[in-house]
């Protein structure tokens, strides 16, 4: 049965003598946590665990713990393992998380509780927040600036040949779990069952060997080799496609459970496959948004950043819209990657829509850059538009974006890198450690909604510590 929270207890009346307190930050974040509507968010997600989780069964880790303990992870950067042992080891951590004297949930049971808690919930409550943030004056929606960024995702760097061998690796496990489900006594035969991954293991090493090599013989050979690769994995595929259709004829759920594995890799497999005959033995290209880049995340994109020392990075592009105050208003996981400027009315709408009012400065950089978008952002009421404009100027718009308030924006505009810094660094959007695109939508979700509380705590910290006009 889900519980809603704890009695509470004061665990630093227990010890008087080490006069323990919350931090000032701590506390603050303590008082923002205590807020109804985040809390009921999180427990519409969690109550539709089991048809009767609300009800019956036995006592659960509580709603009020789940949330903290999400918190605090992202807060100190902390994995679920660590989590679970600092928090149990700190007095000060019990109390702000309300666990009190009652046991930590482990670390598994705290991946399962956080896993069903979706990314549109996740979405909501930066959305409360951010409402939080309005109500007590850290941010009045008066200026926004945007920028975008890459989140990795958690692969090796992509080749063929690896891709390839993850694909024999993974239906080689399958097929042993389907030998176990399906029986000795199958009709298919031991030879449908047979794992390749030593024979792949062989050619992987032989094709970093001749890669390393020079000369007019080494693309020959590495073609060969591809296609002995190519081969093997073709025939592990047409092992697993018999062996998915007896798994599929039989009806219970164990089948059932391999079956739904062989459907979900079986496709992935086959467009590796297709992705190297075209790349490496019929030498043709393939288009960066057909290419599969991980066969455990397959929703990976190819990003070119053009920056140095890494001009491409694998993972999903993050568009970030920050108000004043160190907010961050809105984010979205685009779908594709290339120039933000598409996405800048949606911004600009949903800004509106937060705070019933337009921005006075409205700062981009120039991937947001248009004509469009610069008519809009006027037509919608703002001052100050500053999106640089791309490409070679003419007198009358150097003249413009030479202008005070122009260049004032600008410098405004900068700082939305530190603040992409600082959610890489402290908060996990360097590399996102979910799986799957829902994974990574709850990731980034969490982190920026830990982020914007701890800078809302931070601010009314802050302010609490400034002496009174009448103390001064």
């Amino acid at each position: 049965m889900l519980r809603d929270r704890y009695a509470p207890q004061d665990l630093f009346a227990l010890v008087p003598k080490l006069q323990l307190q919350l931090d000032p930050e701590l506390a603050q974040l303590d008082q923002l946590l205590d807020d109804d509507a985040l809390f009921q968010r999180v427990r519409g997600d969690l109550v539709r665990r089991r048809p009767h989780t609300a009800t019956r069964g036995r006592h659960s880790t509580p709603v009020e713990v789940i949330l903290r303990l999400l918190v605090v992870k992202r807060l100190y950067h902390w994995s679920y393992e660590e989590t679970e042992r600092f928090v149990g080891d700190s007095l000060v951590l019990r109390q702000f998380c309300r666990l009190y004297l009652e046991p930590v949930p482990d670390d598994t049971t705290l991946i399962r509780w956080a896993n069903l808690i979706g990314p549109e919930t996740v979405a909501a409550l930066n959305d409360r927040v951010v409402e939080l943030a309005r109500s007590l004056r850290v941010t009045r929606g008066r200026k926004l600036r945007i920028d975008a960024t890459v989140v990795e995702t958690n692969i090796h760097h992509p080749t063929d040949s690896r891709i390839l061998g993850d694909g024999v690796r993974v239906l080689s496990r399958l097929l042993r779990r389907a030998k176990v489900v399906l029986g000795e006594g199958a009709e298919l035969g031991k030879e449908v069952f047979r794992t390749r991954t030593r024979s792949v293991r062989r050619l992987a090493q032989q094709l970093h060997r001749v890669a390393r090599r020079k000369g007019e013989e080494v693309a020959e050979e590495l073609r060969q080799a591809y296609a002995k690769l190519i081969d093997i994995v073709a025939a592990s595929r047409a092992q697993a496609e018999r062996v998915c259709d007896a798994l599929q004829q039989r009806g219970e759920a164990a089948a059932q459970r391999v079956a739904e594995g062989f459907e979900h890799v079986l496709p992935l497999v086959e467009q590796a496959i297709d992705q190297a005959t075209r790349r490496v033995l019929q030498g043709a290209a393939v288009p960066s948004e057909e290419k599969l880049l991980s066969l455990f995340e397959p929703h990976t994109q190819v990003i070119r950043r053009q920056k140095a020392g890494q001009p491409t990075e694998f993972g999903r592009k993050l568009l970030l819209d920050e108000v004043e105050g160190g907010i961050i208003s809105r984010y979205e996981l685009l779908s594709a990657g290339g120039l933000e400027h598409p996405h800048l009315p949606r911004s600009l709408a949903a800004h509106r829509q937060r705070f019933a009012r337009a921005p006075d400065v409205l700062a981009g950089d120039r991937g947001c850059y248009s004509p469009e978008n610069e008519a809009l952002a006027r037509q919608a009421g703002v001052k100050h538009v500053v999106l640089p404009k791309t490409g070679r100027l003419s007198r009358e718009r150097l003249q413009h974006e030479r202008q005070r308030w122009f260049r004032r924006g600008f410098r405004f505009r900068a700082g939305i890198e530190g603040r992409i810094h600082v959610l890489q660094r402290d908060y996990g959007l360097a590399r996102c450690r979910d799986h799957g695109e829902v994974g990574m939508q709850r990731w980034v979700g969490w982190g920026i909604v830990s982020h914007n509380l701890a800078q809302i705590a931070r601010t009314q910290a802050r302010r609490q510590a400034r002496p009174t006009r009448r103390a001064a």
